[in-house]
């Protein structure tokens, strides 16, 4: 039954990807982070429905008689430098024969779904579709295991996750705790009671999920996404402190066996798994000392790690991966492809933190505040996590490289002009609404109230800051007529 529902959803939104491309890329994002096709047990399992749903958006995007342009920024160029790098070190170090590796063909398909994403996804409600594809997927799986960890007493133990790029429980939970921001960001830009609620709700889950992986990695991210979740906020002092309690309380009611595990992250020499992971370090050193400029060959430091490692231990544990995704894309694809996604995860966050500053000048609350901290949250989780992953080819995080772009350029379009889409000023605490037009979506003549047609969270302006331009103008208008 579940193949069928799965099969029928896909092919209905066949024609609607091919007439709409937006509506193809949500489709595409939530068969890539829900995976509903890995939660059936017959024919539908084994489908390609991600590349059908590909084909028919590119199609569609391809006979549009307005064709929608990427959005062409530095860090655009930086995402197609990347794997045409990586192309010509193939030919470089590890020959023609290297052209039938189906990981590097993924990894060119995850760049092009990114700058693709630029191109179909340009308006506001476009972004908030695919925000919620992306957080309501994991929050599915957080609340979903949560509820599984609860009732198993904590003894749950998630040793795999849902498939794809998320099947190893270590990639699992570095995804799940990137999510914990975003679900939190989501929660604080929707005016509708019932979506706040819900995605409140389902952060302890995602939080319970992320400790049933057993991943250090993944308990590490989630602590961090915390701490910047508690920066952002209003009253950051009571913040540290409520969080300080929640960490005492947490780790007391930790299952024996995870404890013991976050312990021998004081005794690393002790850790046969930790010393495996610092030899591989040690590996990777020497790769990129040898070969600075194209790397050992995409996905080759394994085939490689015999020639640069200590023969004594790999016969006893064999090869290993490089454990760290900066390590990883440098012994790799060599010393410009690292310093390009360095630059991509830096510069991705200084974007983020511009507009938060533009924002700030403006609004004393607004979503587009609220998807700073989500962004903001999401890349730095990502950037400790990885540390400890072999995860420089993430399909996620080349995702939110994508949606940055998109953000920006949405948030500063409304920014010029906030009228255009403000909803609700107010004036400090205890300050009266006054009411303005646009703010979320309207809706239509006749329909009822759906989330297409559910408001943003309301606009505050920060009148103090402002130099008698735009919001603050229209606000004493308002103030005045009211």
């Amino acid at each position: 039954m579940r193949d069928l529902l799965v099969a029928l959803f896909v092919l209905g939104a066949l024609p609607v990807s091919f007439k709409r491309p937006a509506a193809g890329m949500l489709t595409f994002s939530l068969l890539a982070y829900m995976r509903i096709q890995d939660l059936t047990w017959g024919f539908a399992r084994d489908q390609r429905w991600s590349l059908y749903v590909a084909l028919a958006m590119l199609a569609g995007w391809i006979f549009a008689e307005e064709k929608s342009k990427p959005i062409w920024t530095f860090r655009t160029a930086l995402l197609i430098f990347m794997p045409v790098w990586m192309f010509i070190g193939l030919f470089e170090e590890v020959g023609v024969k290297a052209f039938q590796s189906a990981n590097f063909v993924e990894y060119a398909k995850i760049i092009w779904v990114a700058i693709f994403t630029t191109m179909v996804i340009q308006r506001r409600e476009h972004l908030r579709a695919l925000m919620w594809i992306v957080g309501g997927s994991f929050a599915f799986f957080g609340l979903k295991n949560g509820a599984a960890a609860i009732l198993s007493g904590g003894s749950l133990h998630i040793i795999r996750g849902p498939g794809g790029m998320l099947e190893d429980n270590n990639d699992f939970a570095l995804a799940l705790a990137m999510s914990i921001p975003v679900l939190v960001g989501l929660a604080t830009s929707e005016t509708n009671l019932y979506y706040r609620k819900w995605l409140r709700f389902c952060v302890p889950f995602t939080y319970l999920s992320v400790f049933a992986t057993r991943s250090r990695g993944g308990f590490l991210s989630a602590g961090l996404a915390t701490f910047i979740l508690v920066w952002r906020s209003k009253n950051r002092i009571a913040g540290i402190m409520l969080m300080g309690f929640a960490g005492l309380v947490g780790i007391m009611a930790l299952p024996a066996d995870m404890f013991e595990r976050l312990q021998t992250l004081q005794n690393v020499e002790e850790d046969g798994s930790a010393m495996g992971r610092i030899r591989a370090w040690k590996v990777a050193g020497r790769m990129i000392q040898d070969q600075p400029f194209f790397g050992v060959g995409f996905n080759r430091f394994q085939a490689n790690y015999l020639n640069y490692g200590d023969r004594v231990h790999e016969r006893q544990e064999g090869t290993r991966v490089a454990h760290n995704a900066y390590l990883q894309i440098w012994s790799e694809a060599g010393t410009p492809v690292f310093l390009s996604y360095m630059l991509l995860l830096t510069l991705s966050v200084i974007a983020v933190q511009r507009v938060r500053r533009e924002a700030l000048r403006v609004y004393d609350r607004s979503w587009i505040l609220s998807y700073c901290t989500a962004f903001e949250g999401a890349f730095l989780t990502f950037m400790l996590g990885s540390a400890f992953l072999n995860r420089a080819h993430f399909d996620l995080i080349y995702h939110y490289f994508a949606m940055v772009m998109v953000f920006e350029k949405v948030a500063r379009k409304e920014m010029e002009n906030p009228l255009s889409s403000a909803g609700e000023a107010r004036r400090g605490i205890g300050g009266h609404l006054s009411r303005f037009e646009g703010i979320g979506f309207k809706r239509p003549l006749g329909v009822g109230r759906g989330f297409r047609s559910t408001d943003l969270a309301p606009v505050s302006y920060r009148t103090a800051r402002s130099q008698g331009g735009g919001a603050s103008n229209a606000f004493r208008a308002s103030e005045r007529d009211a």
